[in-house]
Formats: C-alpha cells, structure tokens, sequence
C-alpha cells in the first residue's frame, strides 16, 4: 500500500464547514453563536437531536443560513434509530481530504462536497450508562457509539487541516482564538485537540472492552427472544 504523505500544509485553517453531533449538548449555547460570529457565512453540518437543538439556538432566518442536515448534504435519510447518520463517503472525503492534494480537490467537486474544517462531537455516554446499578449488557451494547468515534478518529489523524473538538470545556478557548485570528484556527490548537481526542477515544474504548470483558458468556443472550435456541 502506498503511504499518503503530505508536504505541504497552512499554519491557519479557517473554520468556513463544522460538523456538529454531541450527546453532551452543554456550552452549544455559546459555541454555536461564536462561530457564527467568528465567520457570519460559516455552514454547520449536524443530525438529529444536535440538529434541533442548534435550530433552536440561531432561530429560523440564521437556521436557514448556516445550517445543514447531514442527510441533506449526504442524500441519505438516517436509519431507523439513528443507527446510521454520518458514516458516509462524503463525510470522510470532507474530513480527510487534504488542501494541497489535488486528487482530493478533484474529488470533492466531483461529489460535491465540502472540506470540513473542525468536527464538535462527544459520544454516547456508554460510561454514565455502565455505572447504572440496573444496567443490562442491552442497555449497555445500545449505548456503544460507532459514527462518533469514526469522526473523531478520522478528523484527529487529519489535525493538519481539521480541529477535533470532543470536550465542551474547551469551547470558550476555541472562540476566544477564532475571534482573535479572524476565524481561524492554529497548527498548534488543531494537534492539542488531536492528542485529546485520541486519549477520549481510547478511553471510551477501554470502557467497552472492560465492560463486556466481565459479563458471563452463559448468561449474555439472558432478557432476549432467541429464535432456534
């Protein structure tokens, strides 16, 4: 396999397409209206329950102007359940792709997709959920997130280009830089967050493996209807 090397990359991404899905909606309130402040013309990208409670925020004249539905953008309803939202090829060209590659710009006008230039994502809260006294291994396989993680890992590996935003703590920092700098964001902001990312993705996983790792094999199929059991 031949290695995708990049050469070439800027100091400063200007954030013009964000990608939003948060479970942990808290600090949307001040993150959504910042970054329309920072750049007025900015497109936020987002799915279900974030979807509606970033149309909340900006109200119906700015909702029309700076928000996007994935399946809108992507051409593909959601699955039932929201099983299926974001795992989709013109969502990783816009998350991978690469300035200076011009393969990459070529493809993103052959699909019509748009680089995007940070990801605001937190996970299902698969670790709240197993600390619950009453949990099942369901209720525990159901809060597991597979988009999420995908989005963080795919937009970190691309820190070159892409800011990774996993915790809303960090937030008010982010707006703070985007104000100052125009509405961009720096080489060295876009690896802090990628380092974080990665150590959040590591950790979610650890819990699963942990989780699942302690149930008893005998018993797992235990509060389900097994056809041919």
């Amino acid at each position: 396999m031949a290695l995708n090397i990049v050469e070439k990359i800027d100091e400063a991404v200007n954030v013009k397409h964000v990608l939003a899905s948060v479970s942990d909606k808290r600090g949307l309130d001040r993150l959504v209206p910042g970054l329309v402040a920072a750049n007025p013309d900015v497109k936020i990208y987002s799915t279900g329950g974030t979807y509606a409670a970033i149309e909340t925020l900006l109200g119906p004249e700015a909702a029309a102007r700076n928000l996007v539905a994935v399946a809108a953008y992507t051409g593909q309803p959601e699955m039932q359940g929201g099983l299926v939202k974001t795992l989709d090829f013109k969502i990783y060209l816009g998350l991978l792709s690469e300035t200076y590659n011009e393969a990459h710009v070529r493809d993103l006008e052959r699909t019509g997709g748009v680089a995007l230039d940070m990801v605001v994502v937190n996970l299902y809260p698969f670790q709240e959920t197993v600390a619950q006294p009453d949990v099942t291994p369901e209720m525990a396989r159901t809060n597991i997130d597979i988009g999420g993680p995908c989005m963080i890992r795919a937009s970190a590996k691309n820190f070159l280009r892409v800011a990774s935003v996993t915790d809303p703590g960090d937030y008010d920092g982010i707006l703070s830089e985007l104000q100052a700098h125009s509405g961009a964001i720096s080489l060295a902001r876009r690896f802090e967050l990628a380092r974080k990312a990665f150590a959040h993705t590591a950790a979610y996983d650890s819990a699963i493996a942990a989780y699942f790792g302690g149930q008893d094999v005998a018993t797992i199929g235990d509060g389900y209807q097994i056809e041919g059991a």
